[in-house]
């Protein structure tokens, strides 16, 4: 006997909405112990997109190489979870969520200790890519197995509301966590603190969670997915190689034209597949292009300057790992409160103007910041530092709202995860550009000057595109205006 299908909107941004198979209702405990597994998945992804920021300096003294090498120890992880991500919920429908999240947190914890193994640059890399893929199964299947275990529509959006907190809390505490790590024990502990929560969260969801109703005729769009990997990391490897070789280097030159290739293979395969991993009809709406477009112009700009921020602190001005953790607490610390005070600013004022003071905040905290020198003082940037950040966590909420509220309901979740597939796409790109920027050292001030530029420019571009382009048409009313009491994690 089958349940009826869950009705659901996703605060992540990952389809949540499948069908679970019967059985008995599980205690009180047992979902109290499947959100903990969940939020330990989600939460663990999260944490590996910052805390090896303030690893950096210390892993490229250790192993060797310059800052491609380093662009590729974040962009590794950033692309494989970005183009996953889509594919990977597909899977969990198909084989089951459960059987799909345990493998993906093994394959998460097996890949971190490996990391921590590394030998060289090379070996990191590769892990750091097996690491990005574990994510994207984590992140989907974690919300679809929440969705399993908590039937009761108000129980289910606190328990997500939970699992997101602590996913914000992760990725704010990342940097810090980071440092006091790399000081005390040293950078190998980064990826060595995934064990006992690898270890924990496997056992919490074997022992407790349930599983859902498989589909074995959901399909799976390979040649989408190989187009898209291809895609992605040509163009990331172009930008990244571009800093280090020379634009016109003709290795450069053959990555720009790879990625054209492999991108024109995959919009052709979008438009023909019975199944496409991306359905291309969804950017024929307005505001779901928009949203979409937003999303990635958002994490070019901030997570790039995350990025090259870490090296100045450490590489320019002599901070340690440990103050360079310390550094971006207030920075990352903003977004969670101000996440959950959206909901409210977006009652009052319409998410087309949150979104766009919130950008048009965050170029704010870009343009204050251009005297920035070698030498200057933390205190003199630390309040431009958190205008960026409270400008980002100000609209990803409504963002996130204002494209779900832009597609039917039974295609918020791949619209949530088109969403969640571009902000990382963004972060992969902003890395690799504003990296190449600083590759040199003699050049590093005044390629941190121009990626800081490009991040304004760019922000102000997403706030005039909301602004302008996200105007009703016609008959059509403000997209969304009320949000989730529980938005999702910036």
């Amino acid at each position: 006997m089958r349940s009826a299908p869950l009705k659901f909107k996703p605060v992540s941004g990952i389809d949540a909405s499948r069908d679970s198979e019967a059985g008995p209702a599980p205690s009180k405990l047992a979902t109290s112990l499947t959100l903990a597994a969940m939020s330990l998945g989600y939460g663990v992804v999260q944490l590996d997109v910052t805390i090896v920021n303030t690893a950096l300096n210390a892993i490229g003294t250790s192993l060797g190489g310059g800052v491609a090498e380093l662009q590729w120890m974040v962009g590794a992880y950033t692309i494989t979870f970005a183009a996953f991500i889509l594919t990977a919920g597909a899977l969990g429908d198909r084989i089951g969520s459960k059987r799909i999240f345990i493998a993906g947190f093994a394959l998460f914890t097996a890949a971190s200790v490996a990391c921590a193994l590394a030998p060289s640059a090379a070996i990191l890399i590769s892990a750091r890519c097996v690491q990005g893929l574990a994510a994207a199964i984590l992140v989907p299947n974690s919300l679809a197995l929440l969705s399993h275990a908590y039937t009761e529509e108000k129980v289910r959006g606190r328990a997500v509301g939970i699992w997101a907190a602590g996913a914000s809390l992760a990725l704010t505490a990342g940097p810090f966590v980071g440092g006091v790590l790399i000081t005390l024990v040293g950078w190998r502990s980064i990826f060595l603190v995934n064990l006992p929560i690898g270890l924990a969260g496997l056992w919490l969801a074997w022992r407790f969670a349930g599983e859902t109703t498989r589909s074995p005729q959901r399909g799976i769009d390979l040649p989408g997915q190989v187009t898209a990997v291809a895609a992605l990391g040509f163009l990331a490897g172009a930008i990244i190689e571009g800093g280090a070789l020379g634009w016109s280097s003709p290795f450069v030159i053959a990555g720009f034209a790879a990625f054209s290739i492999c991108a024109a293979l995959f919009v052709w395969r979008q438009t023909r597949a019975p199944q496409p991993m991306l359905p291309l009809r969804l950017f024929k709406n307005r505001m779901f292009a928009l949203t979409s477009l937003i999303g990635l112009l958002v994490n070019v700009a901030i997570y790039g300057l995350i990025f090259v921020l870490s090296l100045y602190f450490q590489r320019v001005n002599g901070l340690s790992a440990f103050e360079t953790g310390l550094a971006f607490v207030p920075m990352m610390g903003a977004v969670l409160p101000v996440n959950l005070l959206a909901p409210r600013v977006t009652e009052y004022i319409g998410a087309r103007a949150t979104i766009a003071a919130g950008a048009v905040l965050s170029a704010a905290g870009c343009l204050a910041m251009l005297g920035i020198e070698a030498g200057t003082s933390y205190w003199a940037i630390c309040l431009q530092l958190m205008a960026m950040s409270t400008g980002l966590g100000l609209l990803v909420p409504p963002l996130t709202s204002t494209l779900l509220g832009s597609v039917e309901k039974s295609r918020s979740g791949i619209a949530a995860g088109v969403l969640n597939a571009t902000r990382q796409t963004g972060s992969v790109l902003g890395v690799a550009l504003f990296g190449s920027l600083v590759g040199r050292s003699s050049a590093f001030m005044s390629g941190l000057h121009a990626s800081l530029l490009i991040s304004a420019g760019v922000l102000l571009a997403a706030a005039a595109a909301i602004w302008w382009g996200g105007r009703p048409a016609g008959n059509e009313s403000e997209t969304i205006l009320r949000l989730e009491r529980t938005p999702p994690a910036a």
